[in-house]
């Protein structure tokens, strides 16, 4: 069972490569990264990590909704967030970049990390993608928990988290 996941996960990530089975070699047997354009299968909202990781935070205590693709960059500081593939979109921020048609992105596979490039969700071989008014929505609430003073109290999806200290 865990085979076909993954499997559809590779061909579904590999889909967007300019050569997919290149991608998938390189993912085997070369650098363990593949350079993926975004723009046709999905573009990336990348964010820097801490607001990243408590907005993934958010995003996976909504058990309705299985969150999109979450690609971590340790050494960058950067979390990115798979979107579906939109012109018209805009997003604003300090330190917010939108990565679309001719954007390429470093991507480990999805069945292991590779140097500072970690996945934090896997894609899932469906295709499911954030959606944009949620990843909304979830940045502005992590937004909200770094603007308050350390050690201050907030409510997020029903639990308390103190801002800045991990602690709950």
């Amino acid at each position: 069972m865990w085979n076909t996941a993954w499997m559809r996960s590779v061909e579904w990530l590999a889909a967007a490569a300019t050569d997919p089975r290149e991608c998938k070699r390189q993912w085997d047997h070369g650098t363990g990264t593949a350079l993926l354009e975004a723009g046709r299968y999905w573009n990336v909202l990348s964010v820097p990590d801490e607001l990243g990781l408590l907005a993934v935070n958010v995003l996976w205590h909504d058990l309705l909704r299985i969150p999109g693709p979450v690609l971590r960059h340790s050494k960058a500081r950067r979390v990115g967030f798979f979107l579906p593939p939109g012109p018209g979109q805009q997003w604003i921020g300090a330190g917010i970049r939108h990565l679309g048609k001719g954007s390429w992105i470093p991507v480990p596979p999805p069945y292991r990390d590779t140097g500072h490039l970690e996945w934090i969700i896997p894609p899932d071989g469906n295709g499911t993608l954030h959606s944009p008014d949620r990843l909304e929505a979830a940045l502005q609430q992590a937004t909200t928990t770094l603007a308050r003073p350390p050690g201050s109290s907030d409510t997020i999806n029903g639990q308390t988290a103190t801002a800045l200290s991990g602690e709950r």
